[in-house]
């Protein structure tokens, strides 16, 4: 199956407008008391079809529980260093941590076999063209890390910097009072 299709399939099975929403002027979160609405910046709507293959090939949905292994994913694969969607990974993943801290660290580990496949420097049509199966050998690195104390090193250090990134907002709100 081509990641055209299966991103089509995953747009449907989680009710997802169609290309991710990619095209629109705002985007929601969804909480479970409230929902976000947003502006879609251009660089998310340039990004937002590679978050969406991550999704496909780890057959992971957009609950919480999902974002949580893409977030760790995409930290682990070194999105971070893409500003400023970076900050937005570092965010969920800190936000993530809260509920779902096994599925961020499966995704980190995860994350340290492959490729991110923003570094592919590959355009959304060509992207679109490979299978799922042969978009999966592409990522995959020849020399996988594993997870050493190193890497449980860095994992630490990114624990608490989405946490901070996460809680950077609501320490703010005493200032409200303030002035």
């Amino acid at each position: 199956m081509t990641i055209a299709k299966a991103l089509q399939q995953f747009y449907i099975k989680n009710n997802l407008l169609q290309n991710g929403g990619e095209d629109e002027n705002t985007f929601e979160l969804k909480f479970k008391l409230f929902t976000l609405k947003l502006p879609n910046s251009q660089f998310r709507k340039d990004i937002i079809h590679i978050h969406d293959i991550q999704h496909v090939l780890y057959d992971c949905d957009t609950t919480w529980k999902g974002e949580a292994f893409i977030a760790g994913w995409e930290i682990a694969t070194g999105l971070w260093k893409k500003l400023p969607i970076g900050i937005m990974s570092l965010w969920a993943m800190g936000f993530s941590l809260l509920s779902y801290p096994k599925d961020v660290f499966r995704g980190y580990k995860a994350g340290l076999k492959v490729t991110g496949i923003i570094d592919l420097n590959l355009s959304k049509e060509e992207l679109l063209k490979f299978s799922v199966e042969d978009l999966k050998k592409r990522i995959k690195k020849k020399n996988q890390n594993k997870m050493n104390l190193t890497q449980a090193i860095y994992f630490t250090f990114w624990v608490f910097l989405s946490l901070f990134i996460f809680s950077f907002p609501f320490s703010l709100f005493p200032l409200l009072f303030v002035f």
